[in-house]
């Protein structure tokens, strides 16, 4: 028995959705009505941006990485949660967790430093509008985006490294829809002290230096916003920022809830639902908060409608009616 017992790990058996087994067949109807619906707003919105040369501005280029990023944040969760939905036995191999680990954390911290770098080029085009396309030439936008791949990528990587390097001895129920980290290292055998103070540190190197980025950013934008003298100058200014700041909220409340709290207070049920939240709903809500609020997109989208061999009708049965409808801001 001592020998069975300490055999390694080879798969994992996902336990998200096993107190809803009588919904599950609604849930997946569900999630593949907004996953499609999700790649379909995401996909118009990124072909908007580069068909339509009025859009090709930094903050434009921004919003298509958003929403590039966030398309592909979905690949990497959403198809395999609609096949477990449906399945019998809901495993991933030990290797194919890791993968799944080290790309949605790649995608995610890129996400972080990627909203940062959205605050900067709102602080540059609010403090320094004379000298914005200057600031924000091409090679930086593009340089700034590499720079924020990186760092998600290097997080991804010493993160995924030091939780698979652990022994997996015991059980392999894991208490998710997805390998995230709390729930894969509650399986662990055993790990140190050391291993989870640099996983907590880079957490908050993701989450909290971003954050401070933007907070500092904005403590700039408001101090210019209140200097300019009309009030229909300040309400313009500040509804280009609106929308970055929603998006903001959203993200590292949901981030902060899961991966800066005490492990003592891990609860499995809440964290899936907030995972629900950030892997199924953000994806679909961020790039249209941008798109939605924005009327120079507005009037862009229906540019490339009248362009574009794709009938509006069907447009309009992917997109939500309020893109079509020419509204104020």
């Amino acid at each position: 028995m001592e020998q069975i017992n300490e055999t390694a790990v080879t798969e994992f058996i996902f336990l998200g959705f096993s107190s809803l087994a009588g919904l599950q067949r609604l849930l997946f109807l569900v999630f593949l009505l907004l996953y499609l619906f999700t790649l379909s707003t995401n996909a118009i919105i990124i072909s908007t941006i580069v068909l339509d040369r009025a859009l090709h501005t930094p903050m434009y280029f921004f919003l298509a990485i958003l929403s590039c990023s966030e398309t592909c944040y979905t690949f990497v969760i959403v198809p395999k949660m609609l096949v477990d939905l449906m399945a019998q036995k809901k495993t991933i191999s030990f290797l194919g967790c890791a993968v799944q680990m080290s790309i949605f954390l790649f995608l995610g911290c890129s996400h972080s430093f990627l909203l940062a770098v959205m605050g900067y080029d709102r602080y540059v085009a609010i403090c320094n509008p004379l000298r914005y396309t200057v600031i924000m030439g091409p090679g930086v936008c593009r340089g700034l985006v590499a720079s924020a791949c990186v760092c998600g990528f290097t997080v991804a990587l010493v993160t995924t490294s030091l939780v698979f390097h652990l022994p997996f001895h015991s059980s392999n129920k894991l208490h998710h829809f997805f390998c995230d980290i709390s729930p894969v290292l509650k399986l662990a055998s055993h790990h140190t002290n050391f291993n989870q103070m640099v996983i907590f540190l880079l957490g908050v190197f993701v989450l909290v230096i971003p954050l401070l980025l933007i907070l500092v950013s904005y403590i700039h934008i408001i101090s210019a916003i209140l200097k300019i003298p009309s009030s229909v100058g300040r309400h313009k200014a500040f509804s280009t920022c609106a929308s970055h700041l929603i998006v903001v909220t959203v993200h590292y409340g949901c981030a902060s809830f899961i991966y800066l709290r005490p492990k003592s207070s891990y609860s499995s049920g809440q964290d899936s639902l907030i995972s629900v939240s950030y892997t199924i709903l953000t994806p679909l809500f961020n790039p249209m908060i941008y798109s939605l609020r924005n009327k120079e997109f507005k009037a862009a989208l229906r540019r490339t409608m009248g362009q574009s061999a794709i009938s509006p009708r069907l447009l309009r049965a992917v997109l939500p009616d309020p893109l079509f409808v020419h509204r104020s801001c």
